[in-house]
């Protein structure tokens, strides 16, 4: 308890002044991953179907990352400064990485991904490409037209390297190197820095490289890939829209794959599937599948939306060709994409409904499916609405796909609220399948919501019943009852939830201790909208004060006073209901002629026991007549969590 003083001479005559205190969308159904991988610059791509695993070779990162075939990392080897190209030995049982920065190549064991050998390549010699033919491991090297062809003799005992194998061409820079499948005796090399580069076919059966048959075909390559048969592989490059297919024996052109933007990089399935990336600046499609042949439209996907050119060969087909990895972006935000059906035509829906409609009247939903091969006009979509009265969603049966790929329907929304409509298309063997949905805000009635009490103060820790008056609604008769005290330290607190009486009338108890803002909550239904109305309702706190330093009581008049001889100082105990930081205002008033006077007024700060002891001094006189009281005012004593109290008034008299 605390205890503080104050003098009828010097008492305040301050009064402070009360502060009020404010207590349309679309989609499709792919399953594709597509998840983050920690690749910097991403160079080269191996799929290892024996060990179920993808190696990745991060040139700028100097590492190269093992993970599954869903993208999860397994494993990383580092240390390998600027590592680019990668092969894997047709029995799977090595691989082989160029490692430009440390003048090397180094096999690894796949799976430990623990490095076996190291062949070095000569000072300054920079191996950037490799490809394993005829028993060799292949590779190109050096810089701009100081560039080569070596080789690595693996298989034999004690391995050796040889350079300048490149024969009657000078390279431009280091060229790329292709083995060819069920031929051991052919390599394919493509110079890819200048326009006039050519495309060089080698004979290495003999063990000394010698040209078959060159042809400039417009230099500045960017990814190869052989047919499965190895009588011709597919170029992506040189210029824009030029994804080409040439026969290796003449390097004659066969045919050319139609995309949009500049090819970045190819892969061939062994069905001859031919698969290709994009730089694809307008973010309309980055990845192509031409599953039909080259005159055929393509199966057109957007994997990602960063034009970022892809680096390398980061584009492959599973071992079995059914699904395609690629890799989309670079500097630090590449991306791993598994596509699960690559052959099919993927398909993108869209729905648009109005953004409001009537209960009851029709309204009409719209949409597109959109593909690179038409779909027939006719094709079923299913459609269901989803409301308040079907959460799980009703069929509203087939509708039928119109032509250009445009679908409508009407429909008349028997509930109000969010209604969702969602089309669906179930696809088939050679379209993916798609959705989309829309929801349209449909009217609902405003239902007739009451609640009782408002303005009404009460005493400290009365007991008061709240009555909530609920209207005509469709379904839902269930109201919820609130009571919010005043004060952050006590939350909003659901009080009762129940159904009302057939007088539409439910009914909650709020112990007011506090003001209170109390609600009534209706959820809404199918017909008619939520709706909430709030009343605030206020309490007194529980204050009382007592005397003492008397010696004794009697009666002058009307009144009972507490007597005191003139030189000794009454002390005045406040009683309060406690809350953090709050304070009693006491109040003096003195008689005089007849009349009670105000002799001023001072706040004094509770204890956590809810009291405070005041010392009023002693006058120094007789005869002195004057009255103490105790207050909780609003705002004014520190807080606004109860409405204004006042004591009853305590009389002293003061004698000889």
């Amino acid at each position: 308890m605390r205890k503080r003083s104050i003098t009828t001479a010097t008492a305040l005559a301050v009064f402070f002044s009360s502060a009020a205190l404010v207590a349309g969308a679309t989609g499709t159904a792919a399953a594709d991953t597509d998840r983050a991988i920690s690749l910097n610059e991403p160079w080269d791509t191996v799929v290892d179907s024996a060990h179920q695993r993808l190696f990745f070779s991060d040139r700028s990162g100097s590492k190269i990352v093992a993970t599954g075939l869903d993208g999860q990392p397994v494993g990383t080897l580092s240390g390998l400064n600027y590592v680019q190209d990668l092969e894997l030995t047709p029995d799977g049982s090595t691989l082989y990485a160029a490692v430009a920065e440390d003048d090397k190549i180094v096999a690894i064991d796949p799976a430990t991904l623990k490095v076996t050998a190291e062949y070095p390549t000569g000072a300054d010699s920079s191996p950037s490409k490799v490809a394993y033919a005829g028993g060799k491991l292949w590779f190109s090297y050096g810089d701009q037209w100081d560039s080569g062809l070596g080789a690595v003799d693996v298989g034999a005992e004690t391995p050796t390297v040889t350079l300048d194998l490149a024969g009657d061409h000078d390279f431009s820079g280091p060229p790329m190197l292709y083995a060819v499948p069920g031929d051991p005796g052919t390599l394919l090399a493509l110079d890819a820095h200048i326009s006039s580069g050519p495309i060089v076919v080698y004979d290495i059966s003999g063990g000394t490289p010698s040209i078959k048959v060159s042809a400039e075909k417009g230099g500045f390559y960017n990814d190869a890939a052989f047919m499965p048969d190895g009588t011709s592989f597919v170029v992506a490059g040189p210029g824009n829209r030029a994804l080409t297919e040439y026969r290796l024996s003449d390097l004659a052109e066969l045919r050319t794959y139609p995309v949009p933007d500049e090819p970045e990089t190819v892969s061939v399935a062994p069905d001859g599937t031919v698969a290709a990336t994009v730089m694809d600046t307008e973010d309309a499609g980055d990845t192509y599948v031409f599953s039909r042949g080259a005159d055929q439209p393509a199966s057109v996907r957007n994997l990602s939306h960063s034009w970022m050119p892809w680096l390398g060969h980061t584009t492959n087909w599973s071992a079995d060709g059914s699904r395609l990895y690629v890799l989309s972006g670079s500097n630090d935000a590449t991306r791993f994409h598994a596509v699960d059906a690559p052959r099919k035509y993927s398909v993108t829906a869209s729905a648009a409904a109005p953004a409001k409609a009537t209960r009851g009247k029709p309204l009409t939903v719209t949409g597109t499916l959109k593909t690179t091969l038409p779909l027939p006009s006719g094709t079923p979509l299913t459609v269901t609405r989803t409301d308040l009265d079907s959460p799980g969603g009703k069929s509203l049966g087939t509708k039928s796909l119109g032509a250009n790929g445009k679908f409508s329907f009407t429909d008349t929304p028997p509930a109000g609220g969010k209604v969702t409509y969602k089309v669906t298309y179930a696809g088939d063997a050679t379209y993916t399948a798609a959705s989309a949905s829309d929801t349209v805000e449909v009217s609902r009635s405003t239902p007739a919501l009451t609640l009782n009490k408002n303005g009404n103060v009460y005493s400290y820790g009365a007991d008061v019943s709240f009555t909530a008056h609920l209207g005509s609604t469709y379904k839902n008769r269930t109201v919820e009852i609130w009571a919010n005290p005043y004060g952050g330290d006590k939350p909003n607190k659901l009080i009762r939830t129940a159904k009302v009486n057939s007088s539409g009338n439910v009914s909650a108890t709020v112990d007011m201790k506090r003001d209170t803002t109390v609600s009534a909550v209706f959820a809404g239904d199918a017909r008619y909208a939520p709706k909430t109305v709030k009343v605030t309702a206020y309490a007194r706190v529980k204050v009382s004060n007592s005397i003492s330093k008397h010696y004794k009581t009697g009666k002058v008049g009307s009144h009972t006073y507490y007597w005191f001889h003139k030189k000794t100082s009454p002390v005045v105990t406040t009683t309060m209901s406690y809350y953090k930081g709050r304070k009693e205002r006491l109040e003096l008033e003195v008689y005089y002629n007849g009349k009670w006077y105000d002799s001023g007024s001072q706040y004094f700060k509770l204890g956590t026991n809810g009291k405070v002891a005041v010392s009023l001094g002693a006058p120094g006189e007789a005869g002195v007549k004057a009255r103490v009281r105790s207050s909780y005012i609003n705002n004014s004593s520190g807080d606004n969590v109860n409405s204004t109290t006042h004591s009853s008034w305590k009389y002293l008299y003061f004698t000889k």
